[in-house]
């Protein structure tokens, strides 16, 4: 059901968190647009995210914000305003609960202002909308919408929308490494936050493992990620592909859409992956699925030990341990991860 809102013409949709946390914003837009088809939809975010959206097919401009450098500070702030204020927006949309995209959309004048109750400038908004628990992000980020709109349960799945040169990269290398008529598992070992990375270790027996079973394993993952990669693929026995670092976010979200399914830390490859429907097994530690952002595929799998009470430690997790053990990857064997690859191939090769 559809409540009747007044004439809304421009859409600002804010979100300048993590490139996951971006992925997980797309439904947002997706259904923006969708119930307000006469409107232009804007989305602000940061640099690394921008390739994500710039492409999409209901986006009409992105404005690329940045917090860290030159639009840092009051100032830089209210002259970024400005600019939103010139463009006359009459809705804006802030899943992101920072003070500063709070504070960005009301020095912007726009008259229509929906954020959380959770956010830390929440008093800044003319629709205050309660943070709900217990539900998926993507679920969690519809609800700025229950002003014009009542969600009816369906999952609303994020699109990613690519280029020529996109395919024409991936294809190249594809052929590149001989893996065009091949399917293979991919593994992404990376996370921003160390104690969120399963053991190097165990990603390179589960390669072994998975190359043994006549998988081809090929690893993912940012330029950040391409040194703990090399090390990963200097611990395995078998030649695992590194594509850690070769390609754009964009890129690496079109590979991934190759593959025949990933194994990933709890970080924004898993949420890239649900973006073109691939399967996901994800390896939960200091965080928990809980929170709300466990990958949103249908028939996903999480592979964590439930039974350690130190967990959750944080809604990010930490650079280190806080107890010094790092037990909650630790706890988490190769075993239990290929299992769970198995059974997922199994389930899903009965489902085609």
């Amino acid at each position: 059901m559809t409540k009747h809102p007044a004439p809304i013409h421009k859409i600002l949709i804010v979100q300048t968190a993590f490139i996951g946390d971006v992925v997980l914003t797309l439904p947002l837009i997706q259904q923006a647009a969708s119930l307000f088809p006469e409107s232009d939809v804007h989305v602000l975010t940061i640099p690394t995210s921008v390739p994500l959206v710039e492409t999409h097919r209901d986006v009409r401009r992105v404005w690329v914000f940045k917090k860290r450098t030159e639009h840092r500070g009051v100032k830089a702030l209210w002259r970024f305003a400005r600019q939103l204020k010139n463009e006359q927006f009459d809705l804006a949309l802030v899943p992101h609960r920072s003070l500063r995209s709070a504070l960005l959309v009301w020095l912007a004048g726009i008259p229509r202002r929906v954020g959380f109750d959770k956010s830390a400038g929440r008093w800044l908004f003319t629709d205050v909308i309660p943070y709900p628990t217990g539900v998926h992000e993507i679920e969690r980020n519809l609800q700025l919408l229950r002003p014009f709109w009542e969600w009816n349960g369906e999952r609303i799945l994020p699109n990613i929308f690519f280029t020529e040169q996109d395919q024409d990269n991936v294809q190249h290398w594809l052929h590149q490494m001989n893996l065009q008529d091949q399917e293979f598992i991919a593994l992404a070992p990376g996370s921003i936050w160390a104690t969120k990375r399963w053991l190097p270790e165990r990603f390179a027996r589960l390669a072994d493992q998975l190359i043994a079973r006549g998988w081809p394993v090929v690893l993912i993952g940012g330029p950040e990620d391409k040194a703990l990669a090399e090390r990963i693929c200097s611990l395995a026995q078998h030649p695992i592909v590194n594509a850690a670092g070769e390609f754009s976010v964009r890129e690496s979200a079109l590979l991934l859409k190759h593959a025949r399914l990933l194994v990933s830390n709890d970080s924004a490859p898993m949420h890239l992956a649900v973006a073109v429907r691939t399967p996901v097994v994800a390896i939960f530690g200091p965080t928990v699925p809980a929170f709300g952002f466990y990958p949103y595929g249908e028939n996903d799998r999480v592979v964590e030990d439930t039974q350690l009470s130190c967990r959750p430690c944080g809604i990010h997790g930490h650079q280190e341990c806080p107890l010094g053990t790092h037990a909650c990857m630790q706890h988490v064997t190769v075993e239990m991860v290929l299992n769970a690859v198995e059974e997922m191939i199994h389930a899903e090769a009965e489902r085609r």
